[in-house]
């Protein structure tokens, strides 16, 4: 008498039911449980982007807890994305004031920051960070390697996010407060606007290396700090009398 089954009955048993729980897996749990609202820990997500300014690496030390625990390095909680997402809406009515836009444009513009320059512009990064990682920064197999040691997308979208709430309240926030020296045509308001932007800038390259640095199957991760040296040679260069932030806000404003 048989009592285990000879055949594997998944598959069998409903095939569009099965083809979207495989489908649904695929999909990273944080974007998953966007709408369950009563299982996000807000609290924590605040913690979680004061001392991403104040000592990110604190912030990195809770992701081996998070594997032991739930035996994935990326985050789960949606949290940070809609804390992120207000900081953004604000930062969308302040600069919407400044330029004295109208209640559509101040939402389209609120549209632009959350969904192109956070997720797209993020989505885009993770993919790259993620495919690189797996490429080139993977430790070479060994009898101490554990089976799962690749980087996740979903981690790689983390990184992304840990690392662009500096960035955020640099260019999106500090740079909103010294508008009126940034803009004008003298050589220190130039070298104010571009030290701002290379602030910016290096803050979410660290943030990066930072990010990919805690995960200890991966080796080589300075390289993810190359992108520093044109970065700091365009700082240099733009010292001559190119204004940053003249060009990107006429460009991002439309003015």
């Amino acid at each position: 008498m048989d009592i285990l089954p000879t055949t594997s009955p998944t598959p069998q048993l409903n095939g569009g039911q099965y083809r979207s729980s495989t489908a649904s897996n695929r999909v990273p749990v944080l974007f998953r449980r966007l709408t369950r609202f009563h299982q996000m820990d807000f609290e924590l997500a605040a913690w979680q982007l004061t001392y991403l300014c104040i000592s990110p690496k604190r912030v990195y030390r809770n992701v081996y807890f998070h594997k032991q625990t739930k035996n994935t390095w990326a985050r789960d909680d949606p949290a940070i994305l809609y804390l992120i997402t207000a900081c953004l809406c604000v930062s969308a009515i302040a600069w919407s004031v400044v330029y004295s836009f109208g209640f559509g444009r101040a939402l389209e513009l609120a549209f632009v920051m959350i969904l192109r320059d956070f997720f797209l512009a993020g989505s885009v990064v993770a993919t790259i960070i993620w495919f690189f990682a797996n490429r080139v920064l993977l430790s070479p197999p060994s009898h101490s390697t554990p089976e799962d040691a690749r980087v996740e997308w979903a981690y790689a979208f983390d990184v992304h996010t840990n690392a662009f709430f500096p960035f955020y309240l640099t260019l999106y926030l500090a740079q909103l407060f010294v508008l009126p020296i940034i803009l004008k045509n003298n050589w220190i308001c130039l070298f104010v606007s571009n030290t701002l932007y290379l602030a910016g800038f290096a803050q979410y390259i660290y943030g990066i290396y930072l990010g990919l640095n805690t995960l200890p199957f991966l080796v080589r991760t300075e390289l993810l700090l190359a992108p520093l040296l044109p970065l700091f040679t365009g700082y240099i260069v733009s010292l001559l009398g190119f204004n940053v932030a003249k060009h990107v806000l006429a460009v991002y404003f439309g003015s």
